[in-house]
């Protein structure tokens, strides 16, 4: 492949969707091959002994690289075509300058972190997110000399001015402000622009973790975030068959530091599930088209369902602050929910859970089929009860994710199991 050394390849319609067939990758390149092959290969050979000095030099930081001039292969921990391939495609989504593609989303979120933030600083971050996030930010930064304080999801501005002011004052200053939003898995909104603006007043930066609409229903970049963070195992990749996570912002971010960590935690994804991941997105605005139109036709039939009390679904929202950032921020309201049983006890919840068929019961979400879990016992269950409480998670909520099946058929499935309850 003359990846390197060859040019750019061709730049073939304007869209995202179109440009994810072939963007980045020229089948000349590789004995005419439609799709790049994958390269299962550790090291690659330099032509000259000057040339691997000049690609580590640049590797290392250890002398600026002339833009003009393309990156050469060293070693897969640091480069492999398949990762460029697949991060020139990421980057076209949410019109980022670079991106990092990661072994996992929590790969991702912890290396762009620890990339970013010194001990002696801090990270705050709205509450709920994802319950892997939580034990990073509840007990693995603090371990290591930064410090978290948590805001509710849907926080005010001005509450997050108060504790970046507190933090200065105690003489940790906040570095970063942490959102996801929709929250996992109260689906509660946080608003990019307004905190991304105060972060900024502060001397941090803001990240978004974009996992629950990405970049088709939500693109944080533009609304002021300076990073934006998926599981790509997710809606990116859709098949339930890799595991994979991605940063994008500014070069400045992302190849000076957060790939710069990444090659030495060795948090890379490998060939194949790059390889997996180019593949997915060929059909990604087609499966979240899809799997979004499915949740809001079910959405709405459990909201009139007898034995459910309350549907969080973005696409239910009443008027109101959450509708109004729902309306600045978001194109669609995505493909997950949760909602809560009349009943509200864990028993109800496991009912339910037990009495699917076509319906499946696993974690993860964002998969061409339906996926159906308890947040409380499993997903978050990192998080105390009373904690959980606190933010939102009850024992009798239940969160799903829309597949692509017939939605009468999700339905359906839905009503039977709601029968045993």
């Amino acid at each position: 492949m003359k990846r390197r050394s060859g040019g750019k390849a061709k730049r073939h319609g304007t869209h995202p969707e179109s440009l994810m067939m072939s963007y980045g990758y020229n089948p000349e390149w590789s004995e005419g091959s439609i799709k790049p092959p994958v390269f299962q290969t550790s090291t690659f050979v330099f032509r000259t002994a000057s040339e691997g000095k000049e690609f580590f030099s640049w590797a290392y930081g250890l002398a600026e690289r002339d833009p003009a001039r393309p990156m050469g292969l060293i070693y897969s921990r640091l480069n492999n075509p398949n990762l460029e391939i697949l991060e020139d495609r990421l980057n076209l989504w949410d019109e980022a300058e670079a991106s990092a593609v990661f072994s996992s989303g929590m790969a991702a979120i912890s290396t762009s972190i620890l990339a970013l933030v010194a001990p002696g600083q801090s990270v705050v971050y709205a509450r709920p997110v994802y319950g892997g996030t939580d034990f990073l930010m509840e007990h693995v930064l603090p371990s290591l000399g930064i410090r978290t304080r948590s805001i509710p999801a849907g926080s005010p501005a001005e509450r997050l001015d108060e504790v970046c002011a507190e933090l200065e004052r105690e003489s940790v200053p906040c570095r970063l402000v942490y959102i996801e939003t929709p929250a996992n898995p109260t689906i509660i909104l946080t608003d990019i622009a307004d905190l991304a603006a105060v972060a900024h007043r502060h001397g941090a930066l803001c990240a978004v973790d974009n996992t629950l609409l990405g970049p088709l229903y939500q693109q944080p970049l533009k609304l002021g975030a300076d990073l934006v963070l998926y599981s790509a195992t997710k809606f990116l990749g859709g098949h339930s068959d890799v595991v994979a996570g991605v940063a994008l912002g500014r070069a400045e971010l992302i190849d000076a530091k957060v790939k710069m960590l990444r090659t030495i935690l060795g948090t890379m994804l490998d060939p194949h599930s790059a390889w997996l991941l180019l593949r997915s997105l060929e059909t990604a605005k087609l499966r979240m088209t899809c799997s979004r139109k499915n949740a809001e036709h079910v959405a709405k039939w459990l909201a009139r369902h007898p034995k459910v009390a309350k549907v969080h679904y973005p696409g239910l929202l009443q008027p109101g602050a959450q509708q109004e950032i729902y309306r600045r921020q978001c194109s669609g309201a995505g493909a997950l929910m949760s909602f809560e049983l009349v009943d509200g006890s864990e028993e109800a919840a496991f009912r339910l859970l037990d009495g699917v068929e076509m319906i499946r019961l696993a974690v993860s979400l964002g998969a061409n089929e339906s996926l159906i879990e308890h947040p409380a016992t499993m997903t978050h269950s990192d998080i105390p009860p009373r904690e959980q409480m606190e933010i939102g998670i009850t024992p009798g909520m239940v969160r799903l994710s829309v597949g692509i099946e017939h939605p009468d058929d999700i339905v359906a499935d839905l009503e039977q199991a709601l029968l045993k309850v």
